[in-house]
């Protein structure tokens, strides 16, 4: 016994260890990650008030969409070594390989050592996992609460006294609240899993169940809207809260990044095709919203490659269960709530993601993986119970045929990228299905040749999973808009003329030979260096500023400010947060600054350009170009030998450019 628990030890270290080496691979290779939130704990670092509320830019004017919490341990990490592309990384390792650990911890558990250790192996090698725990979103930090939170409710539901089980829960409320803190309303998601979770899980009495449950709802909101309460009620001066409506915390979580997120409304689907006669179309990050978006081309290959295991798993646990209620059979609680738990986990964050139509990152569903690791590894477990002792001995083998055929399906979409696999899967599942076959003909050889045949399926599993996670391990990854895999367009290219694009965090996917491409757009380009261009213009505003305390305001997305702030100690901010269209600093506030001299400069189009403002963005869209219209009448556009540079093509040959184009300096006020 003790050299199967020493063993079992080893084997979990090794999974940690695999799992930190995949996360850790070359991060200090230059890559900043999200250089939204990379700009963000740069500025974080300057003042307790940016530390707090999660400012984007040095001077505290707007912050950045989403609560604080995912930035402060890099914020801490980056006081602690400096502003580097490992420091700004290092807490996403340590957190992804914490959920890793805690995730067997928690099935442990439910389902035992072996189940275990299977799940956090699963877990560990989910592409999409990999690739997210090399950025610096803040989905890593989600997961990892969110995995402490079914910890929590898994210790619940087994606690031997009313007095445990109660403070579990509790703790379990709290863990998703500061989910919420991370990612906002996402972090609900799994809330009707728990509930479920812990009803059908407990044995004490109904209304014991009930209170306990009203109690987790207290702390779930106490521990979800302190920061909310704290921003809005706060008595000084606050940043704007970024993709907010009117600079609010509260409004940002019923619109922006609730239910915006789920209707739609009028943030668009972050996809856009601009063409040279000013026309636009948008589409979705993750694909057309549909039953079928887990596994289309561009979010298929990060996720799904067991979800036909882990949903085939389901159906049959569940007839089971309903058979065993009807024959009025013994059950047991906690085994029963680690399948509502989190077989709910899946399927209500997976219906949700498929039918959202707002923005919708293929890298969002690393919320996925947790469940479905702990599903396929009970269910085989399951599975393996069933064909060694039961007539259902044949669904093992038929669930080893459903994951290889999908991973064929998969790994065949673009056979350039590593199209070996899916014949290597097909060989090795093919013969794991056989040896089970023939393993059924004496109860001995169920046991001689059905266990190995069961750990060469395991491996016919993970296999290409496995080899897209060690590739996105060993490439510099896109920190805006990260995804393991080949980049492949969503659908047909556009016909007619090549399209005129604004630069995006992601990558131009191909549109066919010499076709024109799609390019997903976002915050900017996503460039982590200033270019000497920007440099002298930077330098220049500083040296003729007249002391003002804001050195330079760049009036564009938030991937063109990221770089100033990254790359220098000069107070620049950006206009618009984002994408470039919130209401902050509005012009009657660059009126008060350029009137106490806190203003000089700004970065902005030049006159006459035309710029095409972001489609399906309603009203935003006239913020920005407000704001033009504001700096054209209000200031003057500073000769480019000034600082250095050439004078750039004329405006009427210029593209039409999403969002305009921050490339002429102005100076505004006395000269």
């Amino acid at each position: 016994m003790a050299a199967r628990n020493r063993w079992r030890t080893g084997a979990l270290v090794a999974i940690c260890l695999l799992a930190g080496l995949l996360y850790v691979w070359e991060i200090g290779g230059g890559q900043l990650g999200n250089t939204y939130y990379s700009a963000a704990v740069r500025s974080m670092t300057e003042s307790f008030s940016n530390f707090l509320f999660g400012s984007f830019d040095p001077y505290g004017v707007i912050t950045v969409d989403k609560p604080p919490m995912a930035l402060w341990p890099q914020v801490i990490s980056v006081l602690v070594f400096g502003f580097h592309g490992w420091s700004l990384l290092l807490p996403q390792v340590i957190e992804g390989v914490a959920a890793v650990f805690l995730l067997h911890r928690t099935v442990r558990l439910w389902a035992g050592e072996n189940v275990a250790l299977l799940a956090a192996l699963i877990f560990a090698l989910t592409p999409v996992t990999v690739v997210i725990n090399r950025d610096n979103n803040p989905d890593t930090l989600l997961v990892l609460l969110l995995v402490a939170a079914a910890y929590a409710v898994t210790r619940s539901v087994q606690a031997p006294s009313a007095r445990r089980r109660t403070t579990w829960l509790l703790w379990c409320a709290f863990f998703v609240g500061c989910g919420f803190l991370t990612k906002m309303l996402q972090a609900w998601i799994v809330v009707p899993a728990v509930a479920l979770a812990f009803l059908v899980g407990t044995t004490g009495p109904l209304k014991r169940r009930i209170l306990d449950l009203l109690g987790a709802g207290g702390v779930l909101v106490a521990s979800s809207f302190w920061w909310v309460a704290l921003h809005d009620w706060w008595p000084g001066s606050t940043p704007y809260v970024g993709g907010s409506a009117d600079g609010s915390a509260w409004d940002l979580i019923v619109g922006y990044n609730g239910f915006g997120r789920i209707f739609g409304g009028d943030q668009g689907g972050g996809m856009v095709i601009g063409t040279p006669n000013g026309e636009t179309k948008s589409g979705s990050f993750g694909g057309d919203p549909g039953l079928l978006r887990m596994f289309n081309e561009l979010v298929g290959g990060q996720i799904s490659w067991l979800l036909p295991l882990a949903l085939f798993v389901l159906l049959v646990v569940s007839v089971a269960g309903v058979r065993a209620m009807r024959r009025t059979a013994a059950g047991d609680p906690a085994g029963r709530a680690g399948w509502f738990l989190w077989g709910g986990w899946l399927l209500i964050t997976a219906l949700v993601f498929s039918f959202a139509k707002g923005i919708m990152h293929p890298y969002y569903t690393t919320a996925m993986a947790p469940a479905v690791a702990a599903i396929c590894a009970a269910g085989v477990a399951v599975l393996w119970r069933w064909y060694r002792a039961s007539d259902a001995w044949a669904l093992l083998p038929a669930g080893i045929a459903i994951t290889a055929a999908w991973a064929f399906v998969l790994v065949s979409r673009d056979t350039s990228w590593y199209g070996w696999c899916r014949w290597a899967v097909v060989v090795v599942a093919g013969a794991a299905v056989v040896a089970l076959i023939v393993g059924r003909f004496s109860v001995v050889r169920r046991t001689a040749i059905g266990r190995p045949a069961l750990a060469v399926a395991v491996a016919a599993f993970l296999l290409t999973p496995g080899v897209w996670s060690v590739a996105a391990a060993t490439v510099n990854p896109n920190g805006n808009t990260p995804a393991a895999g080949p980049a492949i367009a969503p659908g047909p290219p556009p016909t007619g003329p090549a399209p005129v694009v604004q630069p995006g965090p992601g990558r131009r996917t191909p549109g066919g030979p010499g076709g024109p491409g799609l390019v997903i757009i976002g915050g900017g380009s996503g460039e982590t260096k200033l270019t000497d261009e920007q440099r002298r213009i930077l330098e220049y505003a500083e040296r003729n500023g007249d002391g003002a305390e804001i050195a330079l305001a760049v009036n564009g997305a938030s991937g063109a400010v990221a770089p100033f702030i990254m790359e220098t100690d000069s107070t620049v901010i950006g206009m618009g947060g984002f994408g470039g269209q919130d209401d902050v600093p509005s012009t009657d506030q660059l009126q008060r600054w350029v009137n106490d001299d806190t203003l000089r400069y700004i970065l902005s189009a030049a006159p006459g350009q035309q710029t095409q403002p972001m489609p399906s963005n309603g009203a935003r869209a006239a913020v920005q170009q407000k704001r033009q219209a504001w700096i054209e009448q209000h200031c003057t556009v500073v000769a480019p030998a000034a600082y250095g540079s050439k004078p750039p093509a004329a405006s009427a040959g210029r593209p039409t450019v999403l969002g305009g184009a921050p490339d002429t300096l102005y100076r505004c006020g006395e000269q």
